[in-house]
């Protein structure tokens, strides 16, 4: 558990680390670009998320996973690692050259403008780059270098937001912010390999694999891995997608500050399901189900105590933030917004516990699963974007997103073990409507957007904290715990704190 705190923290705080980058580089890019531009950004980069779905294959997953389970079998993890490398390299040769002929054709141009064919030619280049650090941050975590592979993604967050913002700045537009993709990415590659090769041994990836080595089992677990991360990324792309072609790249702008607000409720689950599949991977490993059922009900509870406030903020601050944050302009993306915030809320939820199924490999059952919501969302779009636009997008993809959280609690007991053993859900929905109640009361009475966006984030945290603690949704043992991964410094005025609170 305690490899589990420190990996988490490692992934936590790059995420808080990336999300602030992102926070301070989103609303300058919007102005930068325009809300037309961006809609072709949001398009691109959607295209790029898909591509990599094919091009990765689940190796970031499968070398996290299989590395972390370290066999006995003699030098296994630097096999693992080298299995991995040489069919990243095949599928991302491959994939680049299909841009780059889909490009020189001339196809790219008849389709979706002249413009476009510059820039498959780079995301051809930047496919090759992120499979690269897809395998380097993949094997560092796998090893539990969490603490040496997360930074280098708060650094590349800042390599792109500066030389990416510049080169937009100058008058390079699109193409500035993908060659600013391109160097960040190649910068923090070469790092990330210079760290790793001092784990595993450079010629490994040279010698050829024993015949023992399970090559069939770990093609099984990608093969099924594709279809899973493939409708996964179907949920968060396919509206995007969809309002490009049916309502333009303006409309499609709007839509996607409004999905990049909505998302701020991921960057704790996010951080979850990345530590949370190769640690459980351990774990299955060793037939722990009681430990795992304890650490997902444990995860679940907390995943939805965070994530119920930060949804709680954002509903009551909405009006205040979007002008603000990407201009008077964008008040188009508030409805959306507040029509996604129920569904983003169930998928953050469903983030950590769909990890752990994953990490014990049995991946049909998940398939299932994700596969329905995956139809549900796909159907709903297809039938209500081109009536309702981006309404319907976000009335469709909510629902979508939504379905993962019931479907995977399901698709969990299937597996093996119950994520919602312990969830205390009418203390934490009691904490929920008492600190609601709080919280857009403070907003409607503060007239301005600024002070509002100053003073109602801290006092609603204060107040919900301090409810969660009275009305037990976190115990005293586990305040316990938690505080004793906390710095020594920090560690008594939390606990004091917590004991003057409870």
């Amino acid at each position: 558990m305690s490899n589990i705190s420190r990996g988490f923290i490692s992934v936590f705080g790059s995420r808080v680390a990336t999300l602030v980058l992102g926070l301070l580089i989103t609303p300058i890019l919007v102005r930068l670009l325009g809300s037309s531009q961006y809609g072709n950004y949001a398009f691109l980069f959607s295209i790029l998320t898909i591509t990599m779905t094919f091009a990765n294959a689940g190796i970031f997953d499968g070398t996290r996973k299989y590395i972390a389970e370290n066999r006995v079998e003699s030098n296994w993890s630097e096999h693992v690692f080298a299995f991995y490398l040489r069919a990243a390299f095949v599928l991302a040769v491959s994939a680049a050259l299909a841009y780059f002929a889909f490009s020189w054709s001339g196809l790219s141009g008849r389709f979706f403008g002249d413009e476009f064919e510059i820039y498959f030619y780079l995301l051809a280049i930047l496919i090759i780059l992120r499979q690269a650090n897809s395998i380097a941050r993949g094997g560092l975590m796998g090893l539990g270098l969490e603490h040496r592979s997360e930074p280098l993604s708060i650094l590349k967050e800042l390599l792109y937001g500066f030389l990416g913002l510049s080169l937009v700045y100058i008058g390079y537009g699109l193409v500035g912010v993908l060659v600013g993709q391109i160097i960040a990415t190649l910068i923090v590659s070469i790092l990330a390999y210079a760290i790793l090769f001092r784990h595993i041994r450079f010629q490994s990836i040279f010698i050829r694999l024993p015949d023992e080595f399970p090559k069939r089992e770990l093609l099984s677990f990608n093969s099924l891995s594709v279809i899973l991360i493939l409708l996964t990324a179907s949920l968060y792309h396919v509206d995007i997608l969809f309002l490009r072609v049916l309502t333009g790249d303006q409309a499609t702008g709007y839509y996607k500050a409004a999905l990049v607000v909505a998302e701020f409720l991921w960057f704790v689950p996010h951080a979850l399901q990345t530590v949370l599949l190769h640690s459980s991977s351990e774990l299955w490993a060793n037939d722990r189900t009681e430990q795992i059922t304890e650490l997902a009900s444990q995860t679940t509870r907390y995943n939805l105590s965070l994530v119920l406030l930060v949804a709680i903020g954002l509903a009551a601050l909405v009006r205040d933030f979007v002008p603000l944050y990407f201009g008077s302009g964008f008040d188009a993306a508030i409805l959306p917004l507040l029509l996604l915030l129920p569904g983003v809320l169930g998928f953050a939820l469903a983030r950590p516990i769909f990890a752990i199924g994953q990490g014990k490999g049995q991946l049909r059952v998940l398939i299932l699963a994700t596969g329905t919501a995956s139809v549900i969302n796909f159907c709903l779009n297809a039938l209500l974007i081109p009536t309702y636009g981006t309404r319907g997008a976000a009335v469709a993809t909510s629902i979508g997103y939504g379905s993962m959280l019931v479907l995977h609690v399901i698709a969990a007991r299937r597996v093996g073990f119950d994520p919602i053993d312990d969830l205390r859900l009418t203390r934490i929905t009691v904490v929920a409507l008492l600190a609601a109640g709080a919280i857009f009361g403070l907003s409607s009475a503060i007239d301005s957007s600024i002070a509002s966006l100053i003073v109602v984030p801290p006092v609603g945290f204060v107040v919900y904290a301090v409810l969660t603690l009275r009305l037990s949704v976190i115990s005293p043992k586990e305040t316990e715990l938690i505080t004793q991964r906390l710095p020594e410094p920090i560690r008594d005025q939390a606990k004091s704190i917590i004991q003057f609170v409870s």
